[in-house]
């Protein structure tokens, strides 16, 4: 909004053309979205309080590993809410807003955060647990494939799949990009919700990814840095980088008390809502196979759930104490802090490595 009012008064004073640079208007959206959500987290946990949105931590079938985390009960949750609140004013300002990418972006988030939303609603106030599962995976499935087919039937978008560490190699599958789509929502969505066990953990490992991404959201909206490292020109994916410098502000402002010991959870209405988010920008800048990469972090923790299940299945035995793999460190005896600060190492390894694919092609 701020770019297209203020950006035409150029003309009259020169200092209004700062708003022509992506570069700026990122740190700008990132400090607007940080400072939102401290300005309202009071008011906000008052509301959560109020609604009586609070931890319930699950005993039956975990006890050892409730000695760990029954401190948690009774933490504010659905703490995501206002990261998609902080995230899309603070784009809604910064961006240019008539950008279909930064609509399919924003759309993400408050579709899926309202669907998580749902999900932190039934967990606390239905003793059978939250939205069953079905539901959220079919929500998941028509995000997916809605988003897949805007970007199927955009007249300017070549919706085919770019090979990381290859240059000019891509992959046409047609129209079933549309489900190809959808298995990159559903698949980054649900690894950060199983991600976010710990304090801080997925929130900190979200801002890495999202960081990450950014930066390739710029290159990819930029016909010069693109073609030099021979990577797909998307005419407007640069207002990405804006987008999700915003996410990563609030993000960062909600990292301020959910640091350990938390003061607050996000809940599935911030883990869908973020993993959507990022996935959603993999897939408009198509780097839908380099999120593997870039979500190593998010990928390990998946894997070790689909071991743990096939194991006790198969042979009657668990491979770990506890999946998802830092809850297996947990019990082990390491101290929350120290996974939490180790998983983070992990997951910027993945992010630098991942811009080393840039040129290594």
């Amino acid at each position: 909004m701020l770019y297209k009012i203020l950006y035409p008064l150029r003309d009259y004073f020169f200092g209004f053309n700062i708003f022509k640079y992506i570069t700026f208007r990122a740190i700008a959206a990132c400090g607007t979205s940080f400072f939102l959500f401290l300005l309202f987290y009071p008011r906000f946990v008052d509301f959560l309080y109020k609604k009586r949105l609070l931890e319930k931590v699950k005993r039956k079938g975990c006890e050892e590993l409730y000695k760990y985390h029954q401190g948690k009960e009774g933490i504010p949750t659905s703490g995501g809410i206002l990261i998609i609140i902080a995230t899309v004013v603070s784009s809604i300002l910064f961006c240019d807003i008539s950008s279909p990418y930064v609509l399919l972006g924003i759309f993400s988030l408050i579709f899926l955060g309202y669907i998580g939303y749902l999900d932190d609603i039934y967990k606390v106030r239905r003793d059978k647990g939250g939205l069953k599962k079905r539901y959220k995976l079919l929500a998941q499935l028509i995000w997916g494939v809605f988003l897949g087919l805007v970007l199927y039937i955009k007249q300017d978008y070549s919706p085919v799949i770019e090979i990381p560490f290859f240059k000019h190699i891509y992959i046409d599958i047609g129209i079933l990009y549309l489900f190809f789509t959808a298995v990159v929502i559903m698949g980054t969505s649900n690894a950060v919700n199983l991600t976010d066990g710990l304090d801080g953990l997925a929130i900190g490992a979200v801002i890495i990814a999202s960081s990450a991404f950014a930066v390739m959201s710029y290159i990819a909206g930029n016909s010069k840095f693109s073609s030099y490292l021979f990577i797909s020109y998307i005419p407007g994916a640069g207002e990405l980088a804006i987008f999700l410098s915003s996410l990563i502000g609030a993000s960062v402002g909600f990292l301020w008390y959910n640091a350990y010991p938390a003061e607050i959870f996000m809940g599935d209405s911030g883990a869908l809502a973020l993993g959507g988010a990022v996935a959603t920008t993999a897939v408009i800048i198509k780097k839908e196979l380099l999120l593997l990469i870039i979500g190593g972090l998010f990928v390990i923790e998946t894997i070790s759930v689909l071991i743990q299940i096939l194991s006790f299945r198969v042979r009657g035995k668990k491979v770990f104490y506890f999946a998802p793999i830092h809850h297996h460190f947990q019990v082990k005896g390491w101290p929350e802090p120290k996974i939490i600060i180790r998983f983070w190492i992990i997951s910027t390894l993945f992010a630098l490595l991942s811009l080393l694919t840039l040129k290594i092609r």
